[in-house]
């Protein structure tokens, strides 16, 4: 088995070499869920759904969730759409919109689907599946630059 070598802080004056193995470079947990085949790519714990949660609640943190993407696209996108919708939306379409943003682990799926880029799976081509692509076709052209202000439920 082979080894490498890494500078480690030691003190706070001095580094040491260590040699770490590789199998030691990442951590592993069990009880995340590999989405990847690549074995460097960081393990995902599976999305656990919320049961008995308050429709406010639910609500309140989908449009959080929908503003904090960690991708820019997708968060100007599904803020604005959140921003548009998510206040009139009935239960089974606000638990659609959860497993929508929720479920897929990769945040590049769901830009694709919406932009028709790639075709959407059959559990997530459903009612705000289509809003949400209708919202993505911005038929008014109006300017999305940034998010909008936040609302409460």
């Amino acid at each position: 088995m082979s080894k490498f070598t890494c500078l480690v802080p030691f003190r706070s004056f001095l580094v040491t070499k260590v040699d770490v193995l590789p199998s030691a470079k990442r951590a592993f947990s069990s009880t995340a869920v590999r989405r990847s085949h690549d074995p460097m790519e960081p393990e995902i714990p599976p999305y656990q759904e919320k049961v008995g949660e308050a429709i406010s609640t639910k609500k309140a943190r989908l449009l959080y969730q929908s503003r904090k993407r960690g991708m820019l696209e997708n968060g100007l996108l599904l803020s604005t759409f959140a921003d548009r919708h998510l206040k009139s939306m009935t239960p089974a379409l606000t638990e659609q919109y959860d497993r929508l943003i929720n479920l897929p682990s990769n945040d590049w799926d769901i830009f694709y689907w919406a932009t028709n880029v790639k075709p959407t799976p059959k559990e997530f081509d459903n009612e705000v599946m289509k809003m949400f692509k209708e919202h993505v076709k911005n038929t008014n052209r109006e300017a999305r630059y940034y998010q909008p202000e936040v609302i409460t439920f």
